[in-house]
This record gives structure tokens, sequence and C-alpha cells, in this order.
């Protein structure tokens, strides 16, 4: 979390849209505070460094913007900047109103958060259990607004707990305490990933193997993690709730069951676990393959009930329907494989990033990984659909899964969305080759979004597109890990 101290010079603030490639050979790649929404950050008070990229035209005219640090580093600790983000949503989805969203939220939250329970030092809290009230150390302070994205300076507990009042079309990214690496993807892990390009065709085991995934489990599996099936206690999957520690374990079960060998991964005190599976490759490589999900969600404000049924309990179904197909078949990978199920989407890919930056600081040789974000709403009167993502993510992972649609799932039609900002992302910051898949060729369209009635059993929830967008990914993954079959397999 980055701390802002009071004494410290006036900052500066650049926001540009996303090019991992654009500053790095700049000055400016030492002040770099993450990708946030799809603008890359960067917090200087050298004006010197300033001047030679503006001279050089790293960033375009007016970019710059001075920071109103009036009101930041009040209390004991300094201040956490959060960056906020409109979600990119159809304009029919936004609210009829003559009152902007995010400047209602900023003149309530003192007051909301005068009444929210506090995000404790340890363990779990349940929203809306009565716990005790959370009073921040000074309000929040506003340094940077746009139509679609503002900067905040909040105290540090108050950013774990802004998703819970901000407009659900808004998310909440934190910053980090200091600059951190502009990490573009290795030219040596593209050209790998254009080899499986070059060498991609239609192999008629795989295709037997994607078809193996089941409507049927898929259907009962995302009813358990939404609560719609009686026999489950989850009422909400939130990173802090008590539900979440059921779906972490049951999550953790099922894929036991299944054959991989898991790990509830702490990442952040207070949050629950990341839930990490994986499978050994046959070879002597250390050569890994990665797919994921975000198993924590997010409901209406003032209500308790987080089902997340689309998001994400779409996209962890999906990966719990690859492994129920990996050990209905017996496939046995080449190369490791993880499927991984992150916590603390919601509050800003806290789980995807600190378990990205484990796995750079362990010099892991991951070859790709593919998030899965969203995949069940289907528009009404639009075709079943792909959506890759336009901006963040390397472009030939996401072309290498674009052709595998084409293959293996040509009900689909593919194209570009704006919707951004899930776990690939932190995968991404960190150079690793990276994209998502998500629901829609577009802006988000689903109405439950970020609602407490994002359930499975409602209009246009469709698990035919669940299933079709889950073969893409397990295609993915056969394709690239490489594959044998056990011997008793059919």
């Amino acid at each position: 979390m980055l701390l802002v101290n009071a004494a410290a010079p006036i900052a500066l603030l650049l926001a540009v849209p996303h090019d991992p490639h654009a500053a790095a050979d700049s000055c400016l790649a030492n002040y770099f505070y993450g990708t946030h929404g799809q603008q890359d950050v960067f917090i200087t008070s050298d004006e010197l460094c300033v001047a030679a990229a503006s001279a050089a035209g790293v960033f375009p005219e007016g970019a710059l913007v001075p920071l109103d640090e009036s009101g930041v580093g009040a209390g004991d600790g300094g201040r956490q900047l959060v960056w906020l983000q409109h979600d990119a949503v159809e304009p029919a989805l936004e609210p009829a109103s003559f009152v902007d969203e995010l400047d209602a939220f900023l003149a309530h939250l003192p007051s909301v958060l005068a009444r929210s329970p506090a995000v404790p030092e340890n363990g779990q809290i349940v929203l809306g259990a009565g716990d005790s009230a959370h009073t921040p150390a000074a309000p929040p302070a506003l340094l940077h607004r746009t139509p679609s994205s503002a900067l905040l300076a909040v105290d540090p507990s108050t950013a774990l707990a802004l998703d819970q009042h901000l407009p659900r079309f808004w998310r909440a990214s934190p910053l980090p305490p200091s600059p951190v690496p502009l990490l573009p993807v290795p030219r040596s892990a593209i050209e790998r990933v254009r080899a499986i390009l070059a060498g991609l065709k239609f192999d008629p085991v795989v295709a037997s193997l994607v078809a193996n995934i089941s409507v049927p489990q898929l259907r009962a599996d995302v009813r358990y993690l939404t609560g719609e099936d009686a026999r489950s206690e989850i009422v909400s999957r939130h990173s802090f709730s008590k539900g979440v520690l059921i779906a972490a374990e049951w999550l953790k079960e099922r894929f036991e069951e299944l054959g991989a060998r898991c790990e509830l991964k702490p990442f952040l005190s207070g949050f629950a676990p990341n839930v990490i599976c994986s499978y050994d490759g046959s070879e002597d490589t250390t050569e890994t393959v990665l797919i994921s999900a975000h198993y924590d969600s997010r409901g209406s404000f003032g209500s308790v009930r987080a089902p997340g049924g689309d998001d994400d309990g779409s996209g962890t179904t999906a990966l719990l329907g690859i492994a129920r197909a990996i050990a209905r078949r017996g496939v046995r990978f080449r190369k490791h494989v993880r499927l991984c199920a992150f916590a603390g989407e919601e509050q800003g890919l806290y789980g995807s990033r600190y378990y990205a930056q484990e796995m750079r600081e362990q010099g892991a040789n991951l070859t790709l990984m593919v998030q899965a974000d969203m995949l069940a709403y289907h528009a009404p009167g639009e075709p079943a659909q792909l959506g890759l993502p336009d901006r963040i993510g390397t472009p030939e992972v996401t072309q290498l899964v674009a052709n595998l649609s084409a293959i293996y799932s040509p009900e689909l039609t593919v194209g570009f969305t704006p919707a951004c900002c899930s776990d690939h992302q932190s995968f991404h910051n960190q150079g690793f080759p990276a994209t998502q898949v998500f629901e829609r060729a577009g802006p988000i369209a689903d109405p439950m979004y970020h609602n407490s009635g994002d359930l499975s059993e409602r209009d246009n929830y469709d698990f035919e597109q669940l299933k079709s967008i889950a073969k893409v990914q397990f295609a993915t993954l056969l394709h690239v890990a490489g594959f044998d079959l056990e011997e008793s397999s059919d």
C-alpha cells in the first residue's frame, strides 16, 4: 500500500493508457506505480525526469497533473492511495440520475465508514453481522478526478473496505507502497508463444477431451457456490465473509478428489486464502501453464448477500469442469499445470498480485496464464460470445486463445472487450504472458453485475456459453502443456 506523507515534495501524477513499452526506456520507469484500470500510473517529484520524458514524447501534452495533497498525511501512519476506475458497461445499465454516483459516494463515505465493520488484523468478518464500527483516522481526500477515474487518499483500513461502499460500476485498486518494476513480457517468452501459435492445428483427441465438460455438473457446482443449492451454507463469498472460507475448503476438497494437489495459500491478514492446485508434469522441465478464476464475490450495497453466480462463480465453475474432465479421461500433463482460484479480486486483485509477485521472485518459468472472469451472461438477441482484452494482456496469448476458440468452440463469436482489470493483469504486470476470457465481445451487459441478484437461475444465464468458453480455456491448457492419456482411459 502506498502511504503518502504530507512532508514529501509536491508530487506529479501521470496516468496514460496502458503501454508496457512506452516508458520502459525512460527515467519514468523508476516512478511506476502499476497499471490501474487501463491506465499506467506514474507518480514523481523529479521535475528533470518529467521534462526529459516530455521532450522525448513519452506522454501526451496535458497528461501531467499536480496532485492536490491537502489533507494527505493526516493520521499517524500516513495515507493509502487508491485508484478508482469506472467499469466499461453498456450505457443502458447506467443509472438514470442527475446526481453523479461517484460524487455522491465521496460525499457520504465518511458517514458510511463510521457505521461500517472494520477489517480485522486477523481472522474474518461477516458483513452485516453487527461488528464494531470502523472509525477512519481522517476523512478521505480526493487528489484527482476525471469522468471515469479518481485518485483517493484514505487510511489503510478504509482502503480494504472500499468495495463494500463503491457504486457498483466502480472498482478500487490500491497503489503499492513504492515504485514497482516496469516489466514488459520478455521477447523470449513471446517467441515461445509464437512458436505454439505457428504449430497450432486441430487435434481430435483435444476435441474429445474438451467435450467432456458437463453442463449438468457446471450447474450443480455453481449452485453450491451461490448458495442456491439448499445443501450449501454459503450466503456470500466476499473476501472477508464466513461463506468464502466455506467455499475455499469446498473447492480444495473438490479439486483434490479429482486428482490435483492443493493448498490454501494465505496472502494478507483478514482475506480468504488463494486456492492453488497443481498437476506435476511428466517431463523434466520447469515450464508451467496456469489457468485461473477468482472465487470471491461482491453484492449490492447494504446487503449481506453476494452470490457471485456470474462474477465469478462462472469462471470458478469452469475450472472445476476442467478438473473433472481431466480426472474422467485420465489426462497426464507433460508440463506442470496450476489451477488457481484467487481471493481478494474485488478489493483490487490482492490475491493474484501476491501470487504473481511470488512467482516472479521465485523465477517461475510460466509459459502463459489465462484468467476466466464472467463467462455465463448471454445478452438477449446476441450470439454466444467470447470477449478478449482489448488492451491489457499479451497479444500473442490473446491470439492463441482466439484461434483455439475457432477450432474447438466455433459456436462462439470472438471479439475484443474493454471490460478489464481481472487477475490476468497481476501476471501481465510481472512480465508473464497472460490474457483473459470474458462472456462478451463488448462492454459488461449483465444487469446483475456486482449485485446480490447475481444468481445462476435467471434469464440469460447461459450454461452452454459457459461450457463453450471453458472448452477454450481447457484446449489452451492441453495444447500448451502437452498431455498423454492413461492406458485405461477410453
